[in-house]
């Protein structure tokens, strides 16, 4: 094993330097004030957890948690995910509060990543958690709210995609009646590969009628939603009992976020299947920018809170900080602009930290500096908008 260079960092992890910590800080600013005033309350977990609850529940794969042994030889995980230390929490400290629950976190998530090709391991995520309301109001609520952090952070064109997974599963095992069967058709969702879903469809035997309708299932992503909701009219039409109720729920929800004035930027996708295995119900992915990824996703977790002996129904999302500020055009050092610089010489300290102090209490970001501490003055100076000096030299009695 090679011996890392000194400047080397572990595989995925990144330095944030000041001009993007201002902008994290920014957004971290607008979304606090946002859930609180969406009445959701801020709560924080601690970093390490143990891997026989947190770790197993969570729904990352074995191989992605950064797992070691505490001062104790317990097994534990650096957090993966924020849901799931939640659900612990509702069940636990929480456990006798009223329901439903409105939480909300900004917290550092881990996992680990066995090439970096641009993805870190460790990012910063922003979201909420709303436990203990079953209803489509909730799963609205939770929706709206993130279209509203994304949209207050100066992301253009956001957009979300909306689908049911349990609806997916309930109408694949419907037609096919096997478990393995509907696990590989989700696989090949989850990674849109339309055209091996295609040719495992061809290998499954199914009568012709039933092979086309889940062919144009697939295929229905590039439907918009009117043509979408046809098409899922008439599937139901013969499909067992759970695939009427999820469809129902569909149409709920639809016709929620029209009331809500969303319907314009919602685009409904069944086939959307999320990677963590929690999701039972409506999920969604936001985007905007120029991205090609989604920047925040969510959805209904019903079963979760179950697994630490609370059952009870549970949706949220989470926002991706990395991803978000590269979707979002943020001018060149936004915050510097607005700095002060006050140089001052041995003379004249007293006096220009008074001034200093004067304009921070006005609410101005002040940069005291002595003149013999700067390299070079001009590039100094440059860094900004305003600079006050406290230079001349006073008679001094001996």
């Amino acid at each position: 094993m090679s011996q890392p260079y000194m400047f080397e960092k572990p595989l995925g992890l990144r330095d944030t330097l000041p001009q993007a910590q201002q902008e994290i800080s920014r957004l971290e600013m607008i979304f606090q004030r946002e859930l609180q005033r969406w009445g959701y309350d801020f709560i924080k977990t601690p970093a390490l957890e143990y891997a026989e609850t947190i770790g197993r529940a969570s729904a990352i794969a074995d191989h992605r948690l950064f797992k070691f042994l505490d001062a104790e030889g317990h097994p534990v995980v650096l957090r993966p995910d924020m849901t799931t230390p939640i659900a612990r929490i509702a069940a636990s400290s929480l456990r006798q509060a009223p329901l439903p629950l409105r939480l909300a976190y900004t917290a550092d998530l881990y996992r680990s990543q066995r090439k970096e090709g641009g993805h870190p391991s460790e990012f910063e995520q922003t979201g909420a958690e709303l436990i203990g309301d079953a209803t489509p109001y909730a799963d609205v609520e939770v929706i709206s709210l993130m279209m509203s952090l994304l949209e207050k952070s100066g992301l253009e064109s956001v957009r979300l995609a909306v689908g049911h997974v349990g609806f997916v599963n309930a109408f694949f095992y419907d037609i096919v009646k096997d478990k393995n069967v509907v696990e590989r058709l989700r696989n090949l969702l989850y990674n849109k590969n339309d055209v091996g879903f295609h040719e495992y469809v061809a290998t499954l035997g199914l009568p012709s009628d039933v092979a086309r309708q889940l062919n144009t299932f697939v295929d229905s992503r590039r439907m918009n939603n009117d043509e979408t909701l046809e098409f899922l009219k008439t599937v139901v039409s013969g499909s067992a009992t759970p695939v009427h109720s999820y469809y129902r729920n569909i149409i709920e929800l639809v016709h929620l976020l029209k009331m809500d004035h969303l319907e314009g930027q919602i685009d409904l996708d069944i086939t959307l299947v999320p990677h963590l295995s929690y999701y039972t119900g409506f999920v969604f992915q936001g985007f905007g920018g120029n991205l090609g990824f989604p920047v925040a996703s969510g959805g209904r977790y019903d079963d979760l809170l179950a697994k630490f002996n609370r059952p009870c129904p549970a949706t949220g999302f989470g926002i991706r900080l990395d991803r978000l500020m590269s979707a979002i055009k943020t001018p060149i050092d936004r915050n510097a602009q607005h700095k002060r610089a006050v140089i001052y010489n041995r003379e004249n300290a007293g006096k220009a930290m008074r001034f200093a102090a004067s304009e921070r209490e006005k609410g101005h970001a002040v940069v005291l500096q002595h003149a013999d501490g700067i390299d070079n003055p001009e590039t100094f100076e440059q860094q900004f908008e305003a600079v006050n000096y406290f230079l001349e030299r006073t008679e001094t009695s001996e």
